[in-house]
């Protein structure tokens, strides 16, 4: 028996149980290494005439022998003679495949897969034993190779008819850990061809036993075995686009990622550069189930030359455009070793930085051209937009800002940031908004009416992360964001802020009052012309809305914030009379008065009453009287 001559057991075990850490894609590189033999003598034969190779007769044959636990793959590549051997299998990290790239790197065409030699012992994580017969294409001699693992292996003279390689695998017994037996599954190994070699450009060929009607009988199944091509071999993103109809885009959708509906928009892109990649990327037409939990994984399916590479590139795509699906297809990546991690090369970064301007791109040509689908795709995922702003400190603003919609009051509909500037009168300085859970009730708060009522828009914000996102914006093209609930909004003429000034200055020691009764809850009382009908408002001061203070409180932790709020009262409204008149002459009845009136302006912000019992009873006894 020969030693391995890539050092020793060390080594094989690290390959076999650290590299690789799903066994299942040991089918993948044996596969992959049977399409570069192909490859190999196809090549060779389109430079050499004494090669004779129909391209029609090449493939790769599968076949399972349950009772003898043997799973066998086998090709009619080039083959290997007994050097050949010796230097690719009994030298670890010795790549045929790479040294045959190298000799004919003229050959733009040549897509070999594997390129580090390490591939083929893979095997070992299924097998008790491995054997490999081949026979070089012209020669007369085949040899055998057999390991069952670290300790060597041995190569000796045997018979093959035809050329090419055949590597009969002996599957392990089951254990508690593991159940081999499912390599020996037919329809295991027809979903692990369809999952990561679906597109190798040969057939990859195995009989299937079906369940068929018997011929002339209604009634009456039997089992039909049939040698059947398992992989699709050409992958519809290398196909041009030209050619392809909608309805295979919608079915390949469907199949390969679960969906019952077709998806809202296609991005089907060719790129050549400094790393050419093909993508086809769909944007779905609703969120999945499960979208904004923590169990949703977001990512492309990526594949080096047609073989998956990895299920979910998470790298591929930014997590506010986590919601695309798709495929990103590539012969220049960088791949290590085992083909399962990428190295995070200028390749990767690359593709990923295009990928995310073309989603851009195409969501703002949906959102100038196709504002129905739009809106549809935003009510799905705006949320998720929203959050690529607040997230990260900010630092994807820039990128996303012309993209998120809100309800505007003057339009009755969702618009832009840009749209609404562009519609806003040359003195403007401001863009206002208003929060609240619907935009029923945001229409019911008191400022908004006064601010409608001045001529002004307003974007209302009816999302939890609405107003986080607009404080991370801070303004948009010079506009300053105003929440019209907020201390600093002034609308007033400079006669109507003097009148205000001198009204608020001659009640002082009332409002103080009002302001001792409520014990601390509010940073001031004041008279205020920003109300139309309504008696009573709440406004906001400092970096925290009371909308905001809303939202940080309901969240499942322990912390508890409260903004600094003020009360203000209609200064126009009966109520301002009613309060200087108690104020003189009924000092219990003002007691009563202000925590009504405070308790009110509360329920109208949707926030709680902390002595609700003692307000029934206070106003249940003015309405007595």
């Amino acid at each position: 028996m020969k030693q391995f001559k890539a050092e020793s057991k060390r080594l094989l075990d690290l390959m076999i149980n650290s590299i690789y850490t799903n066994k299942e894609i040991f089918l993948r590189e044996l596969i992959s290494n049977a399409s570069d033999a192909i490859d190999k003598v196809y090549y060779n034969s389109l430079t050499d005439k004494k090669i004779k190779v129909n391209k029609k007769d090449l493939c790769i044959k599968l076949s399972i022998d349950k009772d003898n636990r043997l799973l066998t793959i086998s090709d009619n590549g080039i083959g290997m003679d007994k050097d050949e051997l010796e230097n690719n299998l009994g030298m670890i990290a010795k790549s045929g495949s790479l040294q045959f790239k190298e000799e004919n790197v003229d050959k733009k065409d040549i897509n070999i897969i594997g390129q580090f030699g390490v591939g083929f012992y893979s095997s070992f994580m299924v097998a008790d034993n491995v054997d490999v017969i081949s026979k070089k294409y012209g020669s007369d001699k085949a040899y055998k190779w057999s390991s069952k693992g670290a300790d060597g292996y041995n190569i000796s003279e045997c018979e093959k008819e035809e050329y090419g390689t055949t590597i009969t695998i002996k599957i392990k017994q089951d254990s508690d850990d593991y159940n081999y037996s499912d390599f020996l599954d037919s329809y295991n190994i027809e979903s692990l061809v369809k999952k990561y070699s679906d597109y190798i450009r040969y057939p990859i060929k195995m009989n299937v036993t079906r369940r068929e009607l018997k011929k002339g009988l209604k009634d009456e199944y039997e089992d039909v075995v049939k040698e059947e091509t398992l992989n699709s071999m050409i992958p519809l993103w290398k196909k041009d686009k030209k050619k392809i109809k909608n309805e295979e885009y919608n079915s390949f959708y469907q199949s390969k990622f679960y969906d019952y509906q077709n998806p809202l928009r296609v991005i089907h892109s060719s790129v050549e550069g400094l790393c050419s990649y093909k993508s086809l990327l769909f944007i779905p037409s609703h969120a999945p189930y499960d979208y904004y939990s923590k169990e949703y994984e977001k990512g492309l399916s990526l594949y080096a030359n047609g073989v998956l590479i990895m299920d979910k590139c998470s790298d591929l795509l930014p997590d506010y455009f986590g919601f695309v699906k798709g495929i990103v297809d590539s012969d220049d990546l960088s791949l290590n070793i085992s083909r399962e991690i990428l190295q995070q090369d200028r390749q990767l970064k690359l593709i990923a930085s295009n990928v995310e301007k073309k989603i851009k791109s195409e969501l703002e040509s949906m959102l100038k051209d196709e504002r129905d689908k739009y809106e549809e795709f935003y009510k799905e995922f705006g949320m998720q937009l929203k959050f690529g702003i607040y997230n990260d400190y900010g630092m994807h603003k820039d990128e996303l800002k012309d993209l998120i919609l809100f309800h505007s009051s003057k339009d009755d509909k969702l618009v832009t940031l840009k749209e609404y500037v562009s519609n806003m009168k040359k003195d403007d300085e401001n863009i206002y908004y208003a929060c609240g859970e619907t935009i029923s009730k945001i229409d019911m708060i008191p400022q908004v009416e006064k601010v409608k009522d001045k001529g002004y828009n307003i974007l209302y914000l009816t999302e939890y992360i609405d107003e986080f996102v607009i404080k991370t914006l801070s303004e948009y093209d010079g506009k300053k964001f105003v929440n019209v609930c907020e201390n600093n909004v002034d609308l007033d003429t400079d006669e109507e802020k003097e009148s205000l000034k001198k009204t608020n200055e001659e009640n002082k020691d009332m409002l103080s009052s009002m302001k001792e009764i409520l014990n601390g809850e509010v940073t001031d009382v004041r008279f205020t012309h920003r109300l139309k009908n309504h008696p009573v408002c709440l406004v906001s001061e400092g970096p925290v809305s009371i909308e905001m203070q809303k939202v940080i409180n309901a969240m499942p932790n322990d912390e508890n914030i409260n903004a600094k709020i003020i009360l203000e009262i209609n200064d126009s409204h009966p109520i301002a009379e009613k309060l200087k008149e108690l104020y003189k002459n009924n000092s219990d009845e003002f007691k009563n008065y202000t925590k009504i009136l405070y308790s009110q302006s509360r329920l109208i912000e949707g926030l709680s009453i902390e002595n609700p019992t003692e307000i029934s009873n206070l106003i249940c006894e003015l309405l007595s009287k």
